[in-house]
């Protein structure tokens, strides 16, 4: 994810229309976003990253992958002339999951924008590094912000992910229109979009088999996509974040995150809620969202300790997060410097009585576990 200024860029030095007014507190100005331009890179913005998480059934089992690319502007070096300089950074990650196998495989990739080496399109999503690549094309006889249909490329070391992805639902604008506060104080924001309830195709190859997408199986195969752009840093006092983007069985889409000090008390948070077949979304407010722990899990790999089922009360009810596989952490420290959480979770409506009911499944994204973020 967590969609504020994701992951830590996650810390390699790292993730548009007519004007709109908004109070001097935000550090952005309120844009209307034109797509398909903003399914674009805005390289004048110090971070971003395509992101893209979800399930499907292949070989008889159930899979969770995700796949995210991050753009990071390099802000001394905007001056140089020479073509060798390193003016956007590309980074990469991609994971499979086996749930079934309860197994965990990732890969990561950077490199410089330019050279053929890596991109990413202004124009619209188009965005690679090397032969890894994410790429939007257009629904045929659909606007652009009606329709979308995406294809990913990423050849890993041990697993390739080699899928399609069909918008089934409008883009989400997360926050104010697509302006999405990621803080307490003026200039911690970013703009937002999500596209949840992509239908899932195409392929993976594993064990040095190739595994189809199974037609039919219907809400097995989904996918949710996050674009964010922020000039922002996170607010000094944050130690990490915690965010669910969660498709639900009867069409709607949850959003959730907050922002931890420490001492792990909530130093900011946030979400949406929209409903099926509405086209607006209920946006929580910073007080609105409370994250509890339920159960803990220390990795064996990097020890670290992380909550991998929470209690999530928002505006649109309160709901359970339960991890598919615990051992869902990634080691990203070979390229944008993080070691974090990401994984495959079920997602169950706690009803007024306490009873709990299966109402859907997404990702839970949790960063600065294992070491305070420095975005």
């Amino acid at each position: 994810m967590i969609e504020l200024q994701r992951r830590r860029y996650l810390q390699a030095g790292l993730a548009a229309g007519g004007l709109v007014l908004l109070p001097p507190s935000w550090g952005l100005p309120a844009k209307t976003l034109q797509f398909p331009r903003d399914f674009g890179s805005h390289p004048e913005l110090q971070t971003e990253w395509w992101y893209i998480t979800g399930q499907f059934q292949a070989g008889g089992k159930p899979w969770g992958f995700q796949l995210t690319f991050f753009r990071s502007r390099v802000n001394g070096t905007q001056e140089l002339h020479s073509a060798l300089a390193a003016k956007q950074l590309i980074f990469a990650h991609a994971a499979l999951c086996d749930v079934q196998g309860q197994k965990l495989q990732h890969d990561q990739r950077m490199a410089r924008a330019g050279l053929g080496l890596a991109g990413a399109s202004e124009a619209d999503t188009q965005v690679h590094i090397n032969d890894w690549r994410l790429q939007r094309l257009p629904q045929p006889g659909k606007s652009a912000d009606q329709g979308s249909r995406y294809q990913a490329h990423l050849a890993a070391k041990d697993f390739t992910l080699d899928l399609q992805f069909e918008s089934t639902q409008p883009v989400l604008l997360q926050g104010k229109a697509g302006l999405s506060s990621k803080g307490p104080d003026a200039g911690q924001a970013s703009y937002y979009y999500s596209q949840p309830q992509l239908k899932v195709g195409g392929s993976i190859v594993v064990g040095g088999k190739r595994l189809a997408v199974e037609v039919g199986s219907g809400l097995r195969n989904r996918a949710w996509l996050d674009h964010e752009c922020s000039q922002a840093l996170l607010h000094p006092d944050a130690q990490g974040w915690d965010w669910i983007g969660m498709n639900l069985d009867d069409g709607s889409a949850l959003t959730a995150f907050h922002l931890r000090r420490k001492n792990g008390s909530a130093l900011w948070a946030g979400g949406s809620f929209r409903a099926a077949g509405q086209t607006q979304a209920q946006i929580f407010t910073a007080d609105q969202v409370l994250f509890e722990p339920l159960r803990w899990w220390t990795s064996p790999h990097s020890q670290t300790r992380y909550p991998v089922a929470w209690s999530v009360q928002t505006p649109a009810g309160r709901y359970e997060v339960q991890a598919r596989v615990d051992d869902q952490e990634l080691d990203s420290r070979a390229s944008t410097g993080a070691i974090y959480w990401e994984g495959l979770c079920e997602l169950k409506r706690v009803a007024a009585d306490g009873s709990k009911r299966v109402v859907g499944s997404g990702y839970l994204e949790m960063t600065g576990y294992a070491n305070a973020m420095k975005l």
